[in-house]
């Protein structure tokens, strides 16, 4: 079956105006174009829907019955195209994104803020989660944009940068460390050390440069969000290591951040989202402002 909307547009003015020559001045048809596309209408659905004679025109039974149900689809079709145009307008929407906790507390509420006064009718889902799933979000269509660490050369990923972040020493107040400008990666692993768990990459990428400088990390507490870092840093459990952009989230935790050096370890932020797969509106205004 093969039935337009144009038949069905042309059917309701005819249904209306019960009148060939009224129907097709609204239509802006010729009487023989509207004759046509009735016609082809009614041998789509099997039946005739009006009833004709030289001075009246009426609908069928069948006509009757397919009236309503004609105008609710010209209203749902008329409902779909202003969804669509509204979405490409950044009138309503949803957006999915996904960002590791450093950056979606640091960073990314301003960010979002800024949008949500440009985009009221936006909503969005954020899902603030580690950097490994994050790419995996991505990767899975589960989330159009994401923000995280380089993964490297990708096939399926489109990896655009922001910035480069490097790791900061978080110690407790009265640490003699405090009274340095900056700390060493000796002076850390050498203390009471608090990390992320394994496999966080931001683990894996430390404990793999500081092999290059025959360094080792052991633990002394391992965990798997940087906000339980900084509290515990904060109550004297330990030192840490945390990128930089959380820097502000570490201090009002209660914790002192320090320059961390020898070696400096610094790695690439920034907005990944699928090769072969469109932004939507939405996700594009959100990248223009990250």
């Amino acid at each position: 079956m093969n039935v337009t909307v144009k038949q069905i547009n042309a059917f309701v003015a005819l249904a209306q105006c019960r009148s060939f020559a009224e129907a097709c001045e609204r239509l802006h048809l010729s009487q023989p174009a509207l004759s046509i596309t009735i016609k082809n209408l009614e041998d789509s659905l099997g039946g005739g829907l009006f009833s004709r004679s030289t001075r009246s025109l009426h609908l069928t039974p069948e006509g009757e019955a397919f009236y309503p149900v004609a105008l609710r689809l010209l209203n749902d079709w008329d409902q779909a195209l202003g969804d669509v145009v509204n979405s490409f307008n950044l009138k309503q929407g949803r957006l999915i994104i996904a960002a590791m906790p450093s950056f979606a507390v640091a960073r990314l509420p301003s960010i979002l803020a800024t949008f949500k006064n440009q985009f009221p009718n936006i909503n969005i889902l954020l899902h603030d989660v580690l950097n490994e799933s994050v790419i995996d979000l991505v990767r899975q269509g589960r989330a159009e944009l994401g923000i995280c660490f380089n993964p490297g050369e990708s096939d399926d990923l489109i990896f655009k940068e922001l910035f480069n972040d490097e790791l900061i020493a978080v110690v407790p107040q009265k640490h003699p460390l405090t009274k340095k400008a900056s700390v060493t990666w000796a002076e850390l692993v050498d203390d009471t050390l608090i990390m992320l768990q394994k496999p966080s990459s931001m683990r894996l990428y430390i404990e793999e440069v500081l092999a290059d400088h025959d360094l080792q990390i052991t633990p002394a507490i391992e965990v798997n969000q940087l906000a339980t870092v900084g509290k515990l840093v904060s109550l004297g459990l330990g030192v840490s290591t945390v990128p930089k952009m959380c820097e502000q989230q570490m201090e009002e935790s209660g914790a002192v951040c320090l320059p961390l050096l020898t070696p400096k370890i610094e790695r690439s932020v920034g907005v990944i989202w699928r090769t072969r797969f469109a932004l939507s509106a939405a996700a594009k205004a959100l990248h223009s402002q990250l």
